[in-house]
């Protein structure tokens, strides 16, 4: 069964366009979900907005929105008034540009969705763009309103598809100064450093995310399994707690330990070789 469509629109290059449809590509839904119970009696409590004053329930026509301007002081939005905020939708991602693939730094990545033609009549025109970028080697930089607000997205072409991240806006993202700006710099060098290269070659791989599992998500599984089935709640084994003393030492004995776990190469057994053929006597 097909997923159902997020978003359903065209995809527009200059004067070429096609109809496209934006399914999720992400999604926590599988996840173990929790309601709120009241001990007591078992059954489902249900969430009142209370005024802070008063401390009476506050019915749904009754509440608007207040952006604050001081301490308890708001200015009072009206619905009508936020709805005519949001921007018009013409159900178009209009390409602005085309960029290379790793232009945009994916600290600006927000939320993954598949791009897929939503009917026959756009397959020719949808593949036509897949192939020119893929081809090309570049990314798409579109613009469209999704879920009530204008977005842009970056889309690049995969095998059968397209991929379309939203992007943050510039004022979302946090300087990186002010995360690191406490970071003294020091140069390393020598045989620390050769080190350090010694133990990240020796930890080079490739990412299988199958590889990498959800132990909470597993725990709670758990959890929930053991209490259906009336077994004992499995304990959490407490955390191995390490300190480093010796950095120098450390590196040493991570090296080391590299050098064990290497997978020694598998040497092929050497065929004899086969004698020349001799000459017949003339």
């Amino acid at each position: 069964m097909a997923p159902r469509a997020n978003w359903k629109g065209f995809l527009k290059v200059a004067e070429l366009s096609c109809p496209v449809a934006l399914y999720t590509a992400a999604s926590t839904s599988d996840r173990i979900a929790f309601h709120t119970l009241n001990r007591a009696t078992g059954n489902r409590v249900q969430r009142q907005f209370i005024d802070s004053d008063s401390g009476k329930p506050v019915e749904k026509e009754d509440q608007v929105k207040g952006y604050e301007v001081g301490d308890n002081d708001y200015i009072v939005l009206e619905p009508e008034e936020v709805a005519a905020a949001v921007p018009e939708s013409d159900k178009t991602l209009s390409v602005e540009a085309f960029v290379a693939t790793d232009d945009v730094d994916d600290i600006y990545f927000d939320k993954p969705y598949y791009l897929a033609p939503s009917d026959k009549h756009g397959q020719e025109a949808f593949a036509l763009i897949c192939e020119g970028m893929k081809d090309k080697k570049v990314a798409a930089l579109a613009q469209t309103v999704l879920f009530r607000r204008a977005r842009t997205l970056l889309i690049r072409a995969v095998d059968g598809g397209l991929v379309a991240n939203t992007l943050h806006f510039d004022y979302e993202i946090r300087s990186a100064k002010d995360a690191f700006s406490d970071i003294p710099e020091m140069k390393i060098t020598g045989e620390m450093l050769d080190l350090a290269k010694h133990i990240i070659g020796t930890k080079r791989g490739s990412f299988d995310p199958s590889e990498y599992k959800d132990r909470y998500e597993a725990a709670l599984a758990e959890l929930v399994r053991a209490k259906l089935e009336g077994k004992p709640i499995p304990k959490k084994q407490p955390a191995k707690s390490e300190k480093v003393v010796d950095l120098m030492e450390a590196l040493r004995q991570s090296a080391g330990a590299g050098k064990k776990e290497a997978k020694p190469k598998k040497t092929q057994a050497r065929k004899p070789k086969a004698e020349p053929a001799r000459r017949k006597a003339s």
